[in-house]
């Protein structure tokens, strides 16, 4: 399991720095369009700012797996964060990356928990939090 585990977080950091290197170069008109106008900052700073920072993350969980735990939840937060855009997309029906229905926009916003918990249980957050909550209730 161990090895599993091992690649779903190479993959996940992989799809970070693709992503981070899609918000800097290629895609960035499209991540703009998702930038909510309610967020009080230039779109095109947000996207960079974002895109820097999943470019980090990402690197910090292929290359530097003894600081996976904190990765992740830096990867977890990272989709935490950006949740209230997706919402913002799919409400404002705005279009971007082939989402141009409400029912696609609807599938990813399913998907942002499944991306939160890869990103905890690839770098044994959750096994963590099994482990302390079984012991807590094992303990007189």
């Amino acid at each position: 399991m161990k090895a599993v585990r091992a690649i779903a977080r190479l993959l996940l950091g992989a799809a970070l720095v693709f992503a981070g290197t899609g918000h800097l170069t290629f895609a960035r008109s499209e991540f703009q369009a998702q930038v909510p106008t309610w967020v009080p900052l230039d779109p095109d700073f947000v996207v960079v700012a974002s895109g820097v920072v999943e470019v980090l993350i990402g690197l910090g969980l292929v290359f530097w797996p003894s600081k996976k735990r904190v990765f992740g939840w830096l990867a977890a937060g990272l989709f935490v964060a950006v949740f209230p855009g997706n919402i913002s997309q799919w409400i404002t029906q705005t279009d971007a990356f082939g989402l141009n229905t409400d029912s696609a926009r609807a599938i990813r916003l399913a998907f942002q928990p499944l991306l939160i918990l890869w990103a905890l249980w690839s770098t044994g957050i959750l096994g963590d939090v099994w482990r302390k909550r079984a012991y807590s209730k094992n303990k007189f």
